[in-house]
C-alpha cells in the first residue's frame, strides 16, 4: 500500500507541476475587446484586426464586435475595413482585460494627377499593369504554411410550408421558430495548411465542430484573384468558373472606373470601380484597390448575381484584405464570402469567414511532408472544451450563434444519452405515423419496429405507380417491400429487398429477394455481400435499356412492344469492396434457369400502327431461345490512378484523382456444373473521365474494347448488347446509342470498340445569343459509335441544348448504320446543372 502511495504520488506530481505551469501563462495574457462601427455608429461586420508587424489578427463578428488575447506587452492594433481609412492605436496588454472600441470614417480618395492616355479612365492603364504583375504575384511564394480559422454559418429566413405540394416535415428540435427562421448550420474549425510548388497542398485540421454534432466546414475556401480562373466553392456555383478583374483577358469582359487614391503606410492605393461589360458571362461587380507602383491587390469587394452565370443561389459575394507577411510579400489576411437564396419559398442567407494567420514562409517541408493524402484530421479535432474555442476563436459568437452551439449541442447528447432506453423507444413506438390506405396505393408506406437488441424498418413502395404492363404479362402488380435490420451491437446491418410480381394475362407470379449484408462501419468503402434468389422476369439486356413505365406508353398507344423478357429461377452472390488505393473490385457469380416466355396480350389503345413484335427479338430470331441453365462467374476491377484521401483519426477515404479510371471486367460461362449449358469466355477495357476546362466547358468521354475469347455456347442473355434507344427520351448518356435499335447489332464476335464522347459548353457560346443567354441554356454536342467489322458498325453525331429549367436536355442527332442509311431524330433527357446530377437505377 505505501508503494502504491509513492507510485501514485510520483506520477501525479508532474502532471499538477505542468497544469500549474499551464495556469501560470494562460494567467499572464490580457484580453482585448471592442466594437467597430463606423462614424454613425453603425457596425461594421467582420473588419480586420491585426496586430502590427506579426502575422496575428482577429476579425470582428457579424455585429461589429471582436476579441483577442495576447501576452503583455506593448501592441499596435491595425482596424480595417474595405473602403474605409485604416486606424492604427496602440495598447499596453496586462493581465486585466480591456476595452478598445474603433470607429472608422469612410475612406476619402482624392482625384490627384493622373496620367490619361487619349482620354481613356486612368483605372485602364492601372490595371493594365496589375494584370503585368498578376503571375508574378499568384507564383511568387514557393512553399508556406498558415493557420486558417473557419466559420460557417446558414441562417434561414422563411420555409415555405410545402414543395410541390407536398407538406415539409420539420424536426421538432431544428432551432427554427415557426416561421422557419433561424440558424440552419453553424461551424467552426482550425485547419493548417501546407503549400508547395507547384500544386503539393494538404490541411491538417486541428479542430473543428458542428452545431448539434458533425465534422464541421474544414476546408478553406481560398478564392485567388490572381488566378486567370477564379473557383468559388470548388466550381460548383458555375462550372466555368469566374473570370478575374486582373485576368490576362479582363479588359474584354470588364469595364473599369478611377475612384480615386488614398495614402496609407507611406503607399499610395488605388481605388476602381468594376463593372461588367454584358451579361450572362462569369464575371463580378464591386471594388478592387490597386497599390501604386507594385500594382498588387490591396483590397478587394466584388460580387456576382444571376445575371451573371451564378447557380444555385442568388447572390455571391466576397471580400478580402491582403496585407504583408514579410518582405515585398502579401498574403491575403481575411476573407468573408456572403451567400443569398430565395427559390421555392426558401429563404437563406450565410456567409463564410476565413481568418488567416501565422504564415510562415520557410516552413522546411521534407520528402515526407506530403503524400496523397490531402487532408488529415488530428486524433482529438472534435473532442475540444469551450474554454479552447474561447482561447483560439478569432471572430467572436454572436449572442443566438452561442445559443444554438449550446441548444443543439445539448438536445445531440440527450439524443446519444437516452438512445435505446425504455423511455426513448416507448416515444418513438408512440410517435410512429400511422399506416394508411392513401400511403399504401401513393405514396408508401413506412414503420419501424424498436427493440433493445435491433430496430427493423419496413418500407412499401406505393402499388400505384408499380403497375406496370407489358405483351407477356399484360398488367402486371408488383410489391416491393424493404426490410432494414440495425443491430445496436455487432458489425454488419442488414437489408432485405423483396420483390413480387403477378402477371395478370399469363397468370404468372414471380418473387425474389435480395439479402445484402453491410459492415456498420467504414461504409465509404461500400463494401457488401448480396445475396438473392427466387425467380423473376429478366431483360435479354441486362443492362436494362428500357424501363417499364416508357415501354408501357409505347405497347399501349403505339403498339412498340419494345421490351424483350424471359423468366428465370435464379441464385446469386455479389461481392463489392473499394480498398483504400481507390481500387474497387466486384465479384459476382449468377445461375439461372432460363426459361422462354411469349406475348399473351395484344391490347393497345389504339388500333392504329403495325404488327405486334415477337417478344423473342426479331432481329435474333435465327438464334433460338430454348430453356436451359447458366452459371456464370465475373469480376469487375476498376482503378483511377492518382488517388487522393481524407485521412480521419480511424479510416483514410479515398475522394479520386484528375486520372481518369480504368475498368477491366471478366465473365466466364461455366459448362456442366449445375447442368449448365453456357461455355464462352468474354472481357471488356473500359476508360472514362470528366475534364473541366474551366471557361471552355467540360468534356466526358468513355471508350471501351472488348470481346469474346471464346463462344462455343453463347445465350442470348450473354451476347454482346449495345444499348439502343428507339424512344423518344435517353437517360444513359455516355452508355447508349440514342438512335440506334436494341437488338440489331448483338454479337459473339472476338472484339468490338466503343466510343462515346460529350462537350458540355456549360454557356461557352449561347451566352451570346439572345434568349439563350437569359434561359441560361448551354450548347451540348457528342458523338456515339461502336466497331465491330465492315457489316456491323454505327455512328451518330448530335447537338443538343441542356440545363432547360436546369433539369432536361433536347438533342438533335443524326445516325448513319450499315443497311439503314442516315436517320434523324430527337431525344429528350436530363442534362444541366441539376439535371445532369441525375442518376436512374433499374
Amino acid at each position: 500500500m505505501e508503494n502504491f502511495r509513492f507510485t501514485f504520488t510520483s506520477m501525479i506530481r508532474p502532471i499538477l507541476c505542468l497544469l500549474l505551469l499551464i495556469t501560470y501563462f494562460d494567467s499572464q495574457a490580457g484580453k482585448i475587446t471592442g466594437k467597430v462601427t463606423d462614424e454613425k455608429g453603425a457596425p461594421l461586420s467582420y473588419a480586420s484586426i491585426s496586430i502590427k508587424g506579426t502575422t496575428k489578427g482577429t476579425n470582428a463578428n457579424s455585429s461589429g464586435s471582436y476579441s483577442i488575447t495576447l501576452a503583455p506587452g506593448q501592441y499596435t492594433l491595425v482596424c480595417q475595413y474595405v473602403n474605409y481609412r485604416k486606424h492604427e492605436t496602440s495598447v499596453t496588454v496586462t493581465n486585466e482585460d480591456q476595452v478598445v472600441n474603433f470607429t472608422l470614417s469612410i475612406q476619402e480618395l482624392t482625384l490627384g494627377e493622373v496620367i490619361v492616355r487619349k482620354g481613356e479612365d486612368p483605372a485602364y492603364e492601372i490595371i493594365r499593369q496589375a494584370i503585368k504583375k498578376r503571375s508574378y504575384y499568384n507564383n511568387q511564394v514557393d512553399s508556406f504554411t498558415v493557420d486558417v480559422y473557419i466559420k460557417g454559418l446558414l441562417r434561414s429566413r422563411g420555409l415555405p410550408s410545402k414543395i410541390f405540394g407536398k407538406k415539409i416535415e420539420r424536426d421538432d428540435n431544428d432551432g427554427l421558430d415557426s416561421a422557419g427562421k433561424g440558424i440552419l448550420f453553424l461551424s467552426e474549425s482550425m485547419t493548417r495548411v501546407s503549400y508547395t510548388k507547384p500544386d503539393k497542398i494538404k490541411y491538417r485540421v486541428l479542430s473543428s465542430r458542428q452545431s448539434g454534432g458533425g465534422f464541421g466546414l474544414s476546408f478553406p475556401f481560398f478564392i485567388n484573384f490572381y488566378q486567370n480562373n477564379v473557383s468559388v466553392f470548388d466550381n460548383n456555383l458555375n462550372p466555368r468558373g469566374f473570370i478575374s478583374p486582373v485576368a490576362d483577358g479582363a479588359l474584354n469582359y470588364y469595364r473599369y472606373k478611377y475612384e480615386g487614391s488614398f495614402v496609407e503606410d507611406n503607399k499610395m492605393v488605388n481605388t476602381i470601380k468594376v463593372t461588367p461589360r454584358r451579361k450572362n458571362e462569369p464575371l463580378f461587380s464591386g471594388t478592387i484597390q490597386i497599390t501604386e507602383d507594385d500594382w498588387r491587390i490591396y483590397s478587394l469587394d466584388l460580387q456576382t448575381t444571376t445575371e451573371y452565370s451564378l447557380e444555385l443561389i442568388d447572390t455571391l459575394r466576397v471580400s478580402q484584405i491582403h496585407g504583408s507577411i514579410a518582405p515585398d510579400t502579401w498574403k491575403t489576411r481575411n476573407q468573408v464570402v456572403y451567400v443569398a437564396m430565395k427559390k421555392l419559398g426558401f429563404d437563406f442567407a450565410g456567409n463564410f469567414v476565413n481568418v488567416y494567420s501565422d504564415y510562415d514562409l520557410t516552413p522546411g517541408f521534407t520528402s515526407k511532408s506530403f503524400n496523397r493524402t490531402i487532408m488529415k484530421y488530428d486524433t482529438a479535432f472534435n473532442r475540444k472544451d469551450t474554454n479552447y474555442w474561447n482561447s483560439v476563436r478569432p471572430v467572436a459568437l454572436e449572442a443566438d450563434e452561442k445559443k444554438d452551439f449550446v441548444y443543439k449541442d445539448s438536445m445531440a447528447k440527450v439524443s446519444r444519452d437516452s438512445f435505446m432506453t425504455r423511455s426513448h423507444i416507448d416515444s418513438l413506438r408512440k410517435n410512429q405515423k400511422p399506416v394508411t390506405l392513401k400511403g399504401i396505393v401513393w405514396s408508401g408506406a413506412d414503420h419501424r419496429f424498436y427493440g433493445k437488441r435491433r430496430t427493423v424498418s419496413y418500407h412499401l413502395k406505393p402499388l400505384l405507380p408499380q403497375i406496370e404492363y407489358n405483351t407477356v404479362e399484360g398488367v402486371s402488380l408488383n410489391v416491393e417491400q424493404q426490410f432494414s435490420i440495425a443491430p445496436r451491437k455487432g458489425k454488419y446491418s442488414y437489408n432485405l429487398d423483396w420483390n413480387t410480381r403477378y402477371g395478370f394475362s399469363n397468370s404468372h407470379f414471380n418473387s425474389y429477394a435480395d439479402l445484402t449484408i453491410k459492415p456498420r462501419r467504414g461504409d465509404y468503402r461500400n463494401r457488401y455481400l448480396m445475396l438473392s434468389g427466387g425467380k423473376r422476369l429478366s431483360q435479354f439486356n441486362q443492362d436494362n435499356p428500357i424501363n417499364p413505365l416508357t415501354n408501357a406508353v409505347y405497347t399501349l398507344f403505339w403498339k412498340k412492344n419494345y421490351m424483350k423478357l424471359y423468366e428465370n429461377w435464379f441464385g446469386k452472390v455479389v461481392y463489392n469492396n473499394r480498398f483504400e488505393n481507390g481500387a474497387r473490385m466486384t465479384f459476382n457469380a449468377t445461375y439461372e434457369d432460363r426459361i422462354p416466355v411469349e406475348n399473351s396480350t395484344d391490347y393497345s389503345f389504339s388500333n392504329k400502327g403495325g404488327m405486334w413484335l415477337p417478344n423473342h427479338p426479331f432481329e435474333l430470331a435465327h438464334i433460338p431461345f430454348f430453356r436451359h441453365q447458366a452459371l456464370v462467374v465475373g469480376v469487375t476491377i476498376a482503378w483511377q490512378p492518382g488517388q487522393r484521401y481524407i485521412e480521419y483519426p480511424w479510416a483514410k477515404v479515398p475522394i479520386g484523382s484528375k486520372a481518369p479510371t480504368f475498368e477491366l471486367s471478366y465473365n466466364k460461362g461455366i459448362k456442366d456444373i449445375l447442368g449448365s449449358d453456357v461455355d464462352f469466355d468474354k472481357w471488356q477495357f473500359s476508360l472514362y473521365d470528366n475534364m473541366n476546362f474551366k471557361m471552355g466547358g467540360e468534356f466526358k468521354y468513355r471508350f471501351s474494347v472488348g470481346g469474346f475469347l471464346s463462344d462455343k455456347s453463347v445465350g442470348i442473355p450473354d451476347m454482346q448488347h449495345f444499348n439502343g434507344n428507339q424512344t423518344f427520351y435517353n437517360i444513359k448518356y455516355l452508355n447508349s446509342f440514342q438512335l440506334a435499335p436494341y437488338y440489331r447489332y448483338s454479337n459473339t464476335e472476338k472484339f468490338y470498340a466503343l466510343a462515346h464522347v460529350e462537350h458540355h459548353f456549360n454557356g461557352l457560346l449561347t451566352n451570346k445569343i439572345p434568349l439563350f443567354n437569359r434561359l441560361k441554356w448551354n450548347l451540348v454536342v457528342g458523338s456515339n459509335a461502336f466497331y465491330v467489322n465492315n457489316e456491323n458498325y454505327y455512328l451518330e453525331a448530335f447537338a443538343g441544348i441542356e440545363n432547360i429549367f436546369k433539369l432536361f436536355r433536347v438533342d438533335f442527332v443524326n445516325a448513319y448504320q450499315p443497311g439503314l442509311g442516315n436517320k434523324f431524330g430527337v431525344r429528350v433527357g436530363f442534362g444541366g446543372l441539376i439535371g445532369g446530377k441525375v442518376s436512374f437505377s433499374e
